[in-house]
């Protein structure tokens, strides 16, 4: 017997084709942005509590289509505010999500892939190795969790947790739609943040498709150093990727390309790399935030010492670089930027991840 095909989710639907899912069960296309309504804006998903979508349209959605989220099956707080929540996929695979929330702000940093294969050297995420994509199902269903959580949507939504982003191209770009719908989260595009490793072509498909602000993982001034660190960089070197990232910029001059440098001790910290950083961002309307080393069991790095940051930074602000240094957020739940490796037991719920991979030596403290 033929197995049936399954039934399409609600939830990987952007507006057009909730409506025209519903126009082709025969309802009037409108119901299908009353639907989308319903989902995203008011977070129901009880067909029978949409009382402006005819009985009729209820009845065929209920035999036609799922309406599937995420599970939320661990919630972490931090003292400082921070919330991680762990999130459980039909499959069993989980994902993490982080709220981060700020004075009139509130970010919520969402996870694109389970696991990533980019292999970032200094990343947790990296020793969980790459299991799949996310759904945009999976995606915006972190929205929707942290919207009913905290009773209103983030302010802010950067695309930094777990995976590489342009690595899960077509659900990401539609899964920000959704967020940017003003019948759903109503986020501008100077609020959605994509943040990637440095995948060129599609950094110029972006562009074509997407209007969203970009951020870069640079974390080296030059390819021997990225090439190590970032080993993307092998495929899409520097003199690729800074040309990728000025075309993103053409269309609108109010933006900056946001680049992410984590700060590791005696690896890419030193005057010198700042002099080499100064020269690569000439000429790139450019943000640099300076991220502080955030520890992971069996790493291998350490943190730049706050004193050499602060050197650091005042150098790349004496040539007129727009810099900041990133103020880290959740690090005692493992919630910090290069943490996430979506993996719950008992030490996690102490705040703690177990990585059982020991980091290779890099031959990099000489660089």
């Amino acid at each position: 017997m033929e197995t049936p095909a399954p039934k399409p989710n609600l939830l990987d639907l952007d507006l057009a084709a909730c409506a025209a899912l519903v126009a082709a069960l025969g309802f009037k296309a409108f119901h299908g942005r009353n639907l989308f309504k319903w989902i995203h804006k008011h977070g129901i998903i009880d067909y029978d509590r949409m009382t402006d979508c005819p009985k009729g349209l209820r009845a065929a959605l209920d035999s036609a289509v799922t309406l599937g989220l995420p599970r939320i099956i661990h919630t972490q707080p931090s003292a400082d505010g921070t919330i991680k929540w762990v999130m459980e996929l039909d499959d069993g695979q989980r994902v993490e999500t982080v709220y981060i929330p700020e004075d009139g702000r509130s970010t919520l940093c969402v996870s694109s892939q389970v696991g990533c294969a980019l292999n970032c050297a200094f990343c947790a995420t990296a020793r969980q190795g790459f299991n799949r994509n996310l759904r945009v199902s999976e995606i915006v269903g972190q929205v929707w969790h942290a919207t009913r959580q905290r009773g209103v949507a983030p302010t802010n939504v950067v695309m930094m947790g777990m995976g590489e982003p342009l690595a899960n191209f077509e659900a990401v770009v539609t899964a920000m739609a959704v967020m940017q719908d003003d019948l759903a989260y109503n986020l501008s595009k100077y609020r959605v943040t994509l943040s990637t490793s440095g995948i060129v072509p599609n950094i110029y498909r972006l562009r074509e498709v997407c209007d969203v602000s970009l951020a870069v993982s640079l974390h080296a001034p030059n390819n021997p150093l990225r090439d190590e660190l970032v080993p993307i960089n092998r495929k899409y070197p520097l003199e690729e990727l800074l040309p990728a990232c000025r075309a993103y910029l053409a269309a609108d001059q109010r933006r900056k390309i946001t680049w992410e440098y984590v700060m590791l001790d005696g690896i890419n910290d030193s005057l010198q790399h700042a002099k080499q950083l100064i020269r690569l961002l000439e000429g790139t309307p450019s943000k640099l935030n300076l991220i502080p080393f955030n520890p992971f069991p069996g790493s291998g790095f350490a943190a730049t010492p706050p004193e050499r940051l602060a050197v650091f930074r005042e150098r790349l602000m004496r040539s007129g670089l727009l810099v900041f240094t990133r103020k880290t957020r959740g690090d005692e739940i493992a919630a910090a930027c290069g943490q996430l490796v979506g993996r719950v037991d008992d030490r996690t719920r102490r705040g703690t991840h177990p990585i059982p991979v020991a980091m290779p030596q890099l031959g990099l403290a000489s660089r």
